[in-house]
């Protein structure tokens, strides 16, 4: 597309952020000014609703209320805090970032965009987050929200996301860029949502074009999304006589990195169970009933997760694997970071789920 005009620029800038001003919600990353804590927003938003970050910030700023805090932290304290709020990359990725911001910054989130993206898990949209809402810098942002309120604006059913980003940074003002970034996502978040537009309580509503039309559902065109695949699973519970269950670590890197489980195995043969418990840990176990099954659907998979009774037969677990498998006891579970599959498959068996959070 060409360049805005200068008037339809003005026009849009004054009606978004005067509705923005009177109308945003009130968000709790909304009400500071920290970079970090704007960036811990950020993080945390992506692919995720409004309603389930909020307690996982609150409940993460006390625990890292600084960035020196986060980057010493331990990993496994990092994803407890963020464990059930999935992606947890961004978790990894976050404490990461937040030792090199304290090794090579002085511990100040720098407000350089070619240093902000060196840093790991920062791509373009947090990029332009973090200078237009932290340091109040005219840099664009490009989020869902903002391509379905630019889609409708100029009622283009196919923009290509770098058009997006090119109209998104002609619109950014110089001043209260940071207020007008927010406008936009509010606007796309409550009245200018996917499947029913509120056109008449709309700031902009005099410069859309796809409202002008009726139609403004219709835009963007939707994309067709692949069909993940269906992938099938078997993990064990596997009790010690004193009731302890027995936990694994998953590697630091791919899926669910870092987090606890009960042992598992792609597949459905429970041989492949057995024989993978006894070379990890020394224990030989026998495969018992299925106490039940959990479905559980990722951004590249649909897992369908069978969890089976084990018995344990003989062998010791190695103590030199404390940090990758170990009993553990309903208490004790309640310190390990778990993702929500877990949770779901601990809850198949009565009484060994671990306590709740919070």
């Amino acid at each position: 597309m060409s360049s805005l005009e200068a008037s339809t620029r003005n026009r849009i800038r004054r009606r978004l952020l005067s509705w923005y001003k009177r109308s945003r919600r009130d968000l709790p990353w909304r009400r500071t000014d920290d970079p970090y804590r704007i960036w811990l927003s950020e993080a945390m938003l992506q692919q995720t609703r409004v309603e389930t970050v909020i307690p996982y910030y609150e409940r993460f700023c006390e625990r890292f209320p600084t960035v020196e805090a986060l980057a010493a932290a331990d990993e496994q304290d990092v994803l407890r805090e963020w464990a059930g709020l999935g992606y947890y990359a961004r978790a990894r990725n976050l404490r990461r970032a937040a030792q090199i911001v304290v090794a090579e910054h002085g511990g100040r989130v720098p407000s350089d965009a070619d240093a902000l993206s060196a840093l790991p898990g920062v791509g373009p949209y947090t990029v332009g987050a973090l200078r237009s809402i932290a340091f109040a810098q005219p840099a664009a942002i490009v989020d869902g929200n903002v391509t379905r309120v630019i889609s409708r604006l100029f009622a283009e059913p196919h923009l290509p996301t770098a058009s997006v980003w090119k109209i998104a940074a002609q619109l950014v003002p110089g001043r209260e860029p940071g207020l007008f970034n927010q406008g936009l996502m509010e606007l796309g978040a409550t009245l200018c949502t996917p499947r029913q537009a509120r056109c008449s309580s709309c700031p902009l509503r005099d410069d859309c074009e796809a409202g002008a039309l009726g139609t403004p559902e219709k835009f963007p065109a939707p994309r067709t999304k692949p069909r993940v695949p269906e992938v099938n699973a078997i993990c064990g519970l596997l009790r010690r006589r004193d009731g302890a269950l027995l936990m694994m670590r998953r590697p630091a890197r791919g899926l669910l990195g870092g987090l606890w489980e009960m042992p598992s195995v792609l597949g459905e043969d429970p041989r492949a169970l057995v024989e993978q418990i006894a070379l990890a840990t020394g224990l030989n176990s026998q495969a018992g009933p299925k106490l039940g099954g959990v479905r559980h659907v990722f951004s590249h998979r649909a897992l369908t997760l069978s969890v089976l009774e084990l018995r344990r037969v003989s062998g010791r677990l190695r103590s030199a694997l404390s940090d990758r498998a170990r009993w553990c006891s309903r208490a004790e579970l309640s310190q390990l970071p778990l993702s929500k599959l877990t949770r779901k498959a601990l809850a198949c068996s009565t009484g060994t789920g671990p306590e709740p959070d919070g």
